[in-house]
């Protein structure tokens, strides 16, 4: 009957385990996932961000609260199916792509819209949301005579000039923090040693007791 060798090779593994020092698993987590976190942000190809800005004006038959919230009203809208339909035009990208890549954001105490577009390219993520936001203003001032609310682009995206992206730095150092997260707590699971391993163990460090010479009387009775 053949014997099955990982049977024997499991407990020889879980020594292994246990011997290492305890900061060696932290460590080599800490080293493993910096050179991956490093690795993924060289890698991965860089994309910029454009934002352009929009904002609602009041007519003369509203106020500047009424303006504030239709700009967060609008700003909720801004990616809906009616509005990227009319932008996909203008920025040359379908509809799909303009859903998501454009992010917008509002205030509660100003009465403007921010459209964000991320591409990997720059030139692209200035034309989309671009595109978005004129789409944007063209439907809201579509209803300006029922809203008394028109909305106006008050500044255009220029084209990025920097990545927004992680740097590989900063890639390689979330990696190497959930590295040595991970390394702690496999540190926390591994099997520990048992009581009698670490006293046989600590047995055979101990060197071996030497007889002291015998007493007077013990030899005598010897005799």
């Amino acid at each position: 009957m053949t014997e099955n060798p990982t049977r024997h090779s499991r407990p020889a593994r879980f020594k292994r385990l246990r011997a290492l020092p305890p900061w060696s698993l932290a460590a080599a987590g800490v080293l493993a996932g910096g050179l991956l976190g490093g690795a993924y942000g060289v890698l991965k190809p860089p994309t910029y961000t454009a934002t352009s800005y929009v904002i609602a004006v009041p007519t003369q038959s509203s106020d500047s609260a009424a303006a504030v919230g239709f700009a967060q009203a609008y700003g909720r809208v801004a990616t809906d199916l009616a509005v990227l339909g009319d932008a996909q035009v203008w920025a040359g990208v379908p509809v799909n792509t303009l859903r998501g890549s454009v992010r917008t954001a509002t205030s509660p105490d100003a009465p403007m819209v921010a459209v964000s577009a991320t591409s990997g390219r720059p030139a692209r993520a200035a034309d989309m949301a671009n595109a978005v936001a004129r789409s944007l203003a063209q439907h809201a001032n579509a209803t300006k005579a029922d809203t008394h609310v028109e909305l106006v682009q008050f500044s255009r995206a220029p084209r990025p000039t920097a990545p927004t992206s992680a740097s590989p730095v900063v890639t390689g150092l979330v990696g190497a923090s959930a590295g040595g997260l991970l390394g702690a707590l496999v540190l926390l699971v591994r099997p520990r040693r048992r009581p009698e391993e670490e006293a046989g163990s600590d047995a055979g460090r101990r060197p071996a007791a030497v007889p002291g010479p015998a007493v007077a009387s013990d030899a005598h009775g010897q005799l």
